[in-house]
């Protein structure tokens, strides 16, 4: 069904990082493809600044922004903790919780109580809060919830040995309880994959019908293939500079190990590890300082740059909701790598090697016949090229999301 209604949205993000984690960059495709097709859209974000593209109009909500890299747990003013919300805020970062999403709630229910007639539609990216579910009860509200934040806090909390800091990571990850309370009262969930819509349904207690599955997309604008740049062998590429266990960089970096004992491999990771973390750790326990590259933040360019001259990308990622990467390195005609883990396969179809997660010898094996086989490399890379045209544009999943967005509306009436 598609209907022609201009719709009038707005569209909530708490934290809207343009460059990393995969809400800044769905919120800043999004919005950019629903007004191309003639909607009216308001981006309600908190800091970073999204970098809004396009005709989509960003709405900035003042935070105390506590995670701003330049000023990091900054101490607040007298003045700013007179504000009640400012003060449930810092009292929450400062016991090791996390209020991020709690409170930009209340401040977006603050700013759109009066201005509801303004709008259509409220679309909530991720933070279900309370707030959301008071708007919810005023006006048609959907909300996209990439994956279960339960798995995050599952494999944080396995990922390390003292007590303490498993209770850390409880607390951290205490937004979980309202994130399940508020998503059962919403009228509709939009997630990103079947493999996602299945987890959350069971991790939240969700019913599978309140959801709608719209794949994300992938910048075919940025990231395409540059035929004139020679590809260097035995170059990897892999996007996942995170130092949290759910990116998998932990088991490539031990299956370069175990390949750089026989031949030369280079790798290269886009972003930075965390200073002194387990990664930058690993990587001088395992010697591989010559081998392994840490590009740093990277322009849009550049970072395609790299894709060009990489002859094959990894994605090792224990669990995505969706795994944009494999879509990114598709769009450039790199041939990939990656794992069964969460939708993976679903974005990777068959236009990819996939082996099981947390497995640093299935990774070194795949790794040396993909080397090895120059035919199955340009048969991934192009049928993995062909994949993304096909399936995974943002035009195509701001289609989808209007058409959710018509049916909630008229359920709601």
């Amino acid at each position: 069904m598609h209907s022609h209604k201009k719709l009038k949205i707005c569209i909530i993000s708490y934290r809207s990082n343009p460059h990393s984690g995969g809400q800044g960059v769905y919120v800043r495709n999004i919005a950019r493809e629903l007004a191309e097709l003639g909607h009216h859209v308001d981006v309600l974000a908190g800091p970073p600044d999204p970098l809004l593209e396009g005709k989509a109009n960003l709405i900035p909500i003042k935070t105390l922004d506590l995670y701003n890299p330049e000023d990091l747990f900054r101490v607040p003013t007298a003045e700013e903790l007179k504000k009640p919300i400012n003060l449930m805020e810092w009292i929450g970062i400062s016991t090791m919780g996390y209020s991020e999403p709690f409170t930009f709630g209340f401040r977006a229910y603050n700013y759109l109580k009066d201005k509801l007639d303004k709008y259509d539609i409220i679309h909530d990216n991720q933070s279900l809060s309370y707030g959301i579910w008071a708007l919810g009860r005023k006006i048609p509200t959907v909300a996209t919830i990439h994956h279960p934040m339960t798995v995050d806090r599952k494999l944080a909390i396995g990922s390390v040995r003292s007590p303490l800091k498993k209770l850390k990571h409880y607390r951290w990850y205490s937004f979980i309880g309202m994130q399940k309370r508020v998503s059962k009262r919403l009228n509709r969930i939009i997630t990103v994959s079947d493999f996602s819509k299945n987890d959350i349904s069971n991790e939240y207690k969700i019913p599978i019908e309140n959801f709608s599955v719209v794949p994300n997309g992938i910048n075919v604008d940025i990231f395409k293939p540059m035929p004139e740049i020679d590809r260097i062998p035995y170059n990897l590429i892999c996007t996942n500079s995170a130092d949290t266990p759910l990116k998998g960089l932990y088991y490539l970096l031990h299956a370069v190990h175990q390949i750089s004992l026989k031949r030369n491999i280079k790798l290269t990771v886009i972003g930075s590890p965390k200073k002194n973390g387990g990664i930058e750790k690993l990587v001088k326990k395992l010697k591989l300082e010559n081998m392994v590259h840490f590009t740093g933040r990277l322009s849009h360019e550049d970072f395609v740059k790299e894709y060009a001259k990489a002859s094959i990308a990894v994605v090792p990622s224990v669990y995505e909701g969706f795994g944009i990467p494999v879509g990114e390195a598709m769009a450039t005609k790199t041939p990939v790598i990656t794992t069964s883990g969460g939708a993976l396969p679903e974005v990777a179809g068959d236009a990819a090697i996939v082996v099981p997660p947390k497995n640093p010898k299935e990774l070194e094996k795949a790794i040396i016949k993909l080397m090895d086989d120059k035919d199955l490399r340009e048969k991934l890379a192009e049928e993995g090229y062909k994949r993304v045209h096909h399936n995974f544009t943002w035009k195509q999943a701001a289609i989808k999301t209007a058409a959710v967005y018509q049916e909630v509306i008229r359920d709601y009436n």
